[in-house]
C-alpha cells in the first residue's frame, strides 16, 4: 500500500498536500480508492464555497458503491481537478499524484496538527 511520507491523512481516508503557504490538494487515499474499486464518476459540487472540517465536499461513486469525501480542515473550494471529469480512474492508477480531486485555500493551518502521519495512517489501516 502506497503511503507517501509527506502527506497527512484523516481518519476518513483523505490525503492533504500543502503546495505553497495555505494552498493544498485534497484526494482519496490509495487504500480507499482500492476498497472502492473502479472509479467511474466524481461529483464536486462544493467548488467556490466555504466549508468546516469533517464536511462533505462531494461523492466517488465506484462499480461497487458511492462514498461521501469529507473535507480534513476548514477550506475554502477553489478548484476541481476537471482531468476526472472525463478520467475519473486516474484516481485508482495515480491517486496522490494527477488523482488529486480539490485544491484548497486552508483557513486554520492549526488542523493540521490533527491529520495522522504516514506511520499513523498505515496503523490505522492495519
Amino acid at each position: 500500500m502506497n503511503i507517501p511520507l509527506e502527506l497527512k491523512y484523516s481518519k476518513d481516508h483523505e490525503w492533504i498536500r500543502i503546495i505553497d503557504n495555505d494552498i493544498a490538494y485534497v484526494g482519496i487515499t490509495d487504500f480507499a480508492q482500492d476498497q472502492l474499486g473502479d472509479i467511474v464518476f466524481i461529483d464536486v459540487p462544493a467548488v467556490g464555497e466555504e466549508l468546516v472540517k469533517e464536511d462533505i465536499f462531494g461523492t466517488v461513486e465506484a462499480v461497487k458503491t458511492v462514498s461521501d469525501i469529507f473535507l480534513p480542515v476548514d477550506a475554502d473550494i477553489l478548484e476541481f481537478n476537471d482531468l476526472l471529469d472525463s478520467n475519473p480512474e486516474v484516481v485508482n492508477s495515480d491517486p496522490y499524484g494527477d488523482g488529486w480531486i480539490v485544491k484548497i485555500r486552508i483557513k486554520n493551518k492549526a488542523q493540521l496538527e490533527d491529520l495522522l502521519d504516514a506511520e499513523q495512517y498505515r496503523e490505522l489501516i492495519g
